[in-house]
């Protein structure tokens, strides 16, 4: 394959590129799902292409073939480079960026998988499906309906540029979950979901916490407590916010804003306050290729631009530190690249877009965070929301969620909706909890300039804020 994107390398600068890169990805990706415990959709694709990125007086022009022929690589390249030299008279902004020294030779850099999903039959994942909806559904009368999820992707990418970089990869991640909805108070309806993924071979079902079982039970018990839970009250409040909402708030809220094209653009609540302290000083948000540690992150050591990623500081003791960048950004905006640059398959180019963006974790235990929490809101996950990075105003709708009075939970609560500005509720945070847990799979991902789903991770401990806002009942 380094032969064929050689190929077409070669090809863009003898048409008169000054620099070129060529990617190929080979993915499959696999999505079952039942509803109801009915096989709904058993889809197995194959995304399998070349993508050329051609670099004209500092304007880029993209092109792309799914054909492995070498007339169609060449027809690629040509393209690319003509779009890059019809644009290069109207482009506003020229991305231009320094040629790298050393190259990387980097072949075949794959993960330590136990159990990879290739060598395990449609049955096997099934049932894995079967365990946890069965576990989920415990035989009651309530449950109105059911929906059990299963995805994996997991191939080959590779990448050259006329720096002479080789890089090759086996990117891998899947995921299984379930959600409920069942019979609430009165004619109410009530909902609740769970699940793990992540860059794991499927040993990651086999531990205790993870099992569909245990997923499966997990689940059955808060949507139980939502039938019977008090509306959240709408206001200020002191607040705990869980793992899960946490991580969304630094991917959704704030990472969003650190991405350099919207800093260019005039985008991002963060432009022009490099330096500037916007949290209070315990609050450290990383952004990284991968995190070391067992945790259910996204693994990517390189980026589509072929730069190896780094643990880019965001935030540090409350002062922002740093963006998002690609090689491009990085060059206009003097910092370094932190491979950030990505695209969804070959057939897109890469823009900037985050890693696993994290809060980093605190001191507390959890007993000790709901004690000094003293009375307000305990939320737990989320259902999905809505963000503006040019203002960092932000509103998310928990899953679930608790009372707390006297340091002590009281009563689950619904319709608990977070919102705000993500600057504000940084200057908020009063403590962290020591649990760092990372979320990410084969389902959801991030969205952005027509490119979705693409997979990431995001993560967080337990976050205290001594104040946030809150929809409910008024």
């Amino acid at each position: 394959m380094f032969d064929l994107l050689r190929y077409g390398i070669t090809t863009g600068e003898k048409l008169g590129a000054a620099y070129v890169e060529a990617r190929f990805d080979d993915l499959q990706l696999r999505t079952l799902v039942k509803e109801n415990q009915k096989i709904k959709e058993t889809n197995l694709n194959r995304r399998r292409g070349l993508g050329i990125v051609a670099y004209y007086q500092g304007v880029p022009g993209y092109s792309f073939t799914a054909s492995l022929e070498r007339k169609a690589v060449k027809d690629c390249a040509k393209n690319a480079v003509g779009i890059a030299k019809a644009s290069s008279s109207i482009a506003s902004i020229k991305l231009d960026f320094d040629r790298r020294e050393k190259t990387t030779k980097v072949h075949d850099l794959k993960l330590p998988i136990k159990k990879h999903p290739k060598d395990f039959d449609l049955e096997y994942k099934i049932d894995l499906m079967n365990r946890i909806e069965t576990t989920a559904l415990a035989d009651v009368d309530w449950v109105k309906s059911s929906r059990a999820f299963y995805g994996e992707s997991y191939g080959k990418k590779v990448f050259m540029n006329s720096d002479g970089d080789e890089i090759s990869w086996e990117p891998l991640v899947i995921d299984l979950r379930v959600g409920l909805t069942a019979a609430g108070s009165g004619d109410n309806l009530v909902s609740g979901g769970n699940g793990k993924g992540g860059s794991k071979g499927l040993e990651l079902f086999d531990l205790k916490e993870n099992t569909p079982e245990y997923l499966g039970k997990e689940v059955h018990k808060w949507t139980n407590e939502q039938r019977e839970a008090k509306a959240a009250p709408a206001g200020k409040n002191r607040a705990l916010c869980d793992n899960n909402l946490s991580g969304v708030l630094a991917h959704e809220s704030f990472g969003h804003c650190t991405e350099a094209d919207f800093i260019l653009t005039n985008s991002s609540a963060l432009k022009d306050k490099i330096g500037v302290k916007i949290g209070t000083d315990i609050v450290n948000i990383y952004d990284e290729g991968t995190p070391e540690g067992d945790y259910n992150s996204f693994w990517l050591p390189y980026d589509d631009e072929g730069t190896k990623t780094t643990k880019t500081v965001l935030v540090e003791n409350g002062i922002l530190k740093g963006y998002l960048h690609n090689r491009s950004t990085a060059k206009m905006l003097g910092a370094e690249p932190s491979g950030n640059a990505r695209a969804i398959h070959y057939r897109f180019n890469p823009i900037q877009r985050m890693k696993n963006t994290y809060f980093a974790p605190g001191n507390l235990t959890e007993e000790e965070a709901i004690e000094q929490l003293k009375e307000g809101i305990y939320a737990i996950q989320t259902s999905g929301g809505q963000v503006n990075p040019s203002d960092g105003t932000f509103l998310f709708k928990a899953r679930r969620g608790y009372w707390v009075e006297n340091g002590e939970i009281k009563y689950p609560i619904k319709d608990v909706t977070i919102k705000g500005d993500i600057l504000t509720l940084l200057t908020n945070v009063e403590g962290l909890t020591k649990d760092l847990e990372m979320s990410s799979g084969y389902f959801g991902g991030c969205g952005k300039g027509g490119q979705y789903p693409l997979p990431v991770g995001f993560g967080a401990s337990k976050i205290l804020f001594s104040e946030a806002i809150f929809g409910g009942e008024q």
